[in-house]
């Protein structure tokens, strides 16, 4: 891994994560997108954080003006005071002219008008950070790739020994990528982004190239919210280890823990399957409120039952939460699968793991698989989450619901029974006339757990299981038949 103190913060945390630490020093850096794709908000970020570190901050626009500028600071609540802004207008006459080219070296080329002005602005402010908006008039100048390319590397060599950071925006006007910049700036950002069928548009970061310096490969969701743009870097599991005692949780619940062999185990994940409203969700809940009970923190991300709901259900089976952020408070967070990408539901994970929760509750994956941009996806990013909160010794519920009601043909929208260390199975059954609840465990990776069956009923005052269903054959295909011991088929025949 390369190592380079000089650095400067670009004001946007998740980026610098992704930068390692941030932009080095005296620099050219291009960020590039699509019209919308936030490259202007980004770029006065990048000044701002400059502004506070008492730094001069020079932006030159030769598309917007200062007007639009400071009026797209104002929706963030920024003020623009601190950075200088210099409007630059095209020549016309410039469009028009035929340019010659020359076998002169970059040097020595005569730029146009507009870039001599460019420089003129830079060598009379000198700042330390500056941004140039867009590259894509330049290329309108230059009338044709040798002569764009000319320019931009005497720019290039104009600030080599000026001890500014710049950073270039340009929005893919170009036929195709324009691989001339990428190649003469120290780093490339890439900006892109997708509008699915329903849902707010998915916004993606990729650091193309970052010359001296490591950074966090790949995709990088990111949001532009009023306060600017939140970059949610890639969750890396292998990056985020820490010691923790190895112990049960325990539910509270003495036939519940028995089935699971005493407990789950801290930094294992358990799954909970079953058909909707067989209590799957209450089971999960169950454990974090008896973390809270114990003075560990807990949260519950629901994406399927609004909180309001959930609270009700929870004070009708006698299941008394306790809101907050603290220890011995479960923190209740209702996600939008259409409003939240992927990226940044796994920053809020981390965000609560790293403010001390020890109980999460993903309620469930049906409602995360909805959050996913491409299905064939959610297995690797959830390994690496789940990954993540079982190094960090967190012990992760997740709910799916499967569809069907009866019976054991039921099927699941996504198979995550392999990551899971703990697999709990829920299922309706009928017998005498009724249909009732059964539960068991039929996976358990950190030890032995009861392979029996249990009934499983709720009331006013929780979560009740019975004892194992000696009496009952076939419980898990929905129809089961009565098992009649031997001592009894013998009495009976007496």
């Amino acid at each position: 891994m390369y190592k380079n103190n000089a650095r400067v913060k670009t004001g946007i945390a998740g980026l610098d994560e992704v930068l390692c630490e941030g932009l080095i020093t005296h620099r050219l850096y291009l960020v590039d997108g699509n019209p919308g794709a936030g490259k202007t908000t980004l770029a006065l970020q990048f000044l701002l954080e400059g502004v506070r570190a008492k730094e001069k901050c020079l932006y030159i626009t030769l598309s917007e003006t200062k007007q639009e500028l400071e009026a797209g600071a104002k929706s963030h609540g920024w003020s623009l005071d601190g950075v200088e802004i210099i409007q630059l207008i095209a020549d016309e006459k410039e469009l028009e002219t035929e340019e010659q080219l020359t076998m002169l070296e970059p040097a020595e080329v005569e730029l146009g008008e507009t870039t001599r002005r460019i420089i003129d602005a830079i060598k009379r402010s000198s700042p330390s950070r500056m941004v140039l908006d867009s590259l894509s008039e330049l290329r309108l100048l230059a009338q044709n790739s040798l002569r764009y390319r000319r320019q931009i590397l005497a720019l290039k060599q104009f600030f080599i020994g000026r001890q500014c950071t710049a950073m270039l925006l340009d929005d893919r006007t170009a036929d195709g990528p324009d691989f001339q910049l990428h190649s003469l700036a120290h780093g490339v950002i890439s900006l892109d982004s997708r509008t699915p069928a329903y849902g707010q548009k998915m916004r993606h970061l990729e650091v193309i190239k970052f010359r001296g310096s490591d950074f966090v490969s790949g995709l990088h969701d990111f949001a532009i919210r009023q306060g600017g743009v939140m970059v949610f870097p890639r969750l890396i599991s292998s990056q985020h280890t820490s010691p923790f005692p190895r112990e049960f949780i325990s539910s509270g619940i003495k036939e519940l823990d028995a089935l699971l062999g005493g407990g789950v185990d801290r930094g294992t994940s358990t799954l909970l399957m079953g058909p909707p409203g067989s209590g799957k969700s209450t089971i999960a809940l169950q454990y974090a409120i008896a973390a809270t009970q114990r003075g560990d923190r807990a949260v519950a991300y629901l994406f399927d039952e609004t909180k309001a709901a959930m609270l009700a259900r929870s004070s009708g089976l006698g299941l008394h939460i306790q809101e907050g952020d603290v220890g011995g408070a479960i923190q209740i967070q209702q996600v939008d699968p259409a409003a939240i990408s992927p990226g940044e539901f796994a920053h809020m994970v981390r965000s609560s793991v790293e403010n001390g929760a020890r109980v999460v509750v993903i309620d469930s994956l049906n409602g995360y698989l909805n959050s996913m941009p491409q299905n064939h996806f959610l297995t690797a990013q959830l390994h690496e989450l789940l990954s993540y909160l079982n190094a960090k010794g967190v012990a992760t519920f997740l709910v799916v619901a499967q569809s069907g009601m009866l019976g054991s043909d039921m099927t699941s929208p996504v198979d995550a029974s392999y990551l899971a260390d703990s697999v709990i199975l829920l299922r309706y059954f009928e017998h005498e006339g009724k249909v009732r609840k059964a539960i068991s465990v039929v996976k358990k990776r950190t030890g032995p757990h009861e392979d029996s069956i249990r009934g499983l009923t709720f009331s006013g005052s929780g979560i009740h299981l019975t004892a194992p269903l000696t009496n009952l054959s076939g419980v898990l295909t929905g129809a089961p038949v009565e098992v009649i011991s031997k001592t009894a088929s013998e009495g009976r025949r007496g």
